[in-house]
């Protein structure tokens, strides 16, 4: 990789900014029970997008919520998402986190929803490039699918058909949620309360976007997984800077009842992603290297380091292939065991 010019003023400020203007104040309690009984889980750098700071993921003792803490503000969240020209791309771990966001984990959300019947209207938050919709209209050929997403992406979904109304912005915004209250017979929530800064208000924005009798279906992370233990911060899951909460399954299925909707799924088997070995060896095959460059370091390393790096990554494939070998092997287990890296979630709201 070529050696980088004299950093930019945007870079040195993206440096600046990310250790010292991008954090609200750190939490003494649990943002989901309150409980002032903290411990801490990892300490971490951005190991995937190499960007500047140190990342702190506590958990609480009494319910189980793992969250980042201090968290990113809006502003830090932007940063962190923010493509930034020159910067190195982890392509083995970006690859495995795709997995969980493929056409094969499309189509296994979209089946779980048939035995519902096919719903006028469903909404898809966190929709991105809209993906899913796209692959569940396959099975639900005659639903109207829209998008949220806070990025413009939505609108170049709805421009490619994928979605027919595309909403950019917050589902918690009073002027998003407001004009699609209980309008929809569908929400869909794929892999997104992990990256807001408050899912139980997610949630209960969802529920407000619910017709009655309406199902929500939700897919995410699980922090009890035992990889989590087992790998620390190596476990793809943690994905730092990038997820802010890890919600247990037992505190999202309580919210849930709470808020009278039934439970008619709550399940990690067919969600269970098979990349914990292969992503864990990935990223620790990439920081045992020589360092890369990027846009914010002061002094660019050496020409050589960098092709001695490109050299070793490449000669490390084969490691990160038995790995993602050994993954696929154990997957059966893990689905049906603490292991499970993923939950899925699907709750009527009473009519």
């Amino acid at each position: 990789m070529p050696a980088s010019s004299t950093p930019s003023a945007s870079s040195t400020s993206l440096a600046a900014q990310a250790t010292a203007r991008v954090h609200e104040p750190h939490r003494p309690d649990c943002p989901w029970c309150g409980s002032t009984r903290l411990r801490n889980r990892l300490r971490t750098g951005d190991l995937r997008q190499y960007k500047p700071g140190t990342f702190t993921v506590d958990e609480c003792r009494d319910c189980g919520h793992t969250f980042q803490n201090p968290r990113l503000t809006f502003e830090g969240l932007a940063l962190y998402h923010r493509a930034v020209r020159g910067a190195p791309v982890d392509r083995a771990s970006d690859a495995l986190l795709a997995l969980r966001s493929g056409r094969v984990r499309h189509r296994s959300a979209a089946r779980a929803m048939l035995r519902f019947g096919e719903p006028e209207s469903w909404l898809d938050v966190g929709t991105g490039h809209a993906g899913f919709p796209a692959t569940a209209r396959e099975f639900f050929p005659y639903t109207a699918f829209d998008g949220l997403d806070p990025t413009p992406r939505v609108v170049r979904a709805r421009s490619a058909d994928r979605v027919e109304e595309a909403h950019v912005g917050q589902l918690t915004d009073p002027r998003i949620a407001a004009p699609l209250r209980a309008r929809y017979d569908v929400v869909s929530m794929l892999h997104h309360l992990e990256g807001t800064p408050d899912p139980r208000a997610e949630l209960h924005a969802a529920l407000g976007v619910l017709r009655p009798g309406g199902h929500l279906l939700i897919e995410t992370v699980n922090p009890r997984s035992g990889y989590a233990a087992l790998l620390g911060r190596w476990w793809l899951g943690y994905d730092q800077p990038r997820h802010l909460h890890l919600l247990p399954p037992r505190n999202l299925r309580a919210e849930l009842e709470e808020a009278s909707c039934t439970i008619v799924l709550l399940d990690h088997r067919p969600t269970h992603s098979p990349h914990d070995l292969s992503g864990a060896t990935a990223l620790v095959l990439s920081h045992a290297l020589p360092a890369p460059d990027t846009p914010w370091r002061a002094i660019p390393p050496p020409h050589a380091h960098q092709h001695v790096r490109a050299a070793l990554l490449r000669a490390g494939v084969p490691l990160v292939a038995l790995a993602a070998v050994a993954d696929h092997l154990l997957a059966p287990l893990a689905r049906r065991t603490r292991l499970a890296n993923t939950y899925r979630l699907i709750a009527r709201k009473p009519a």
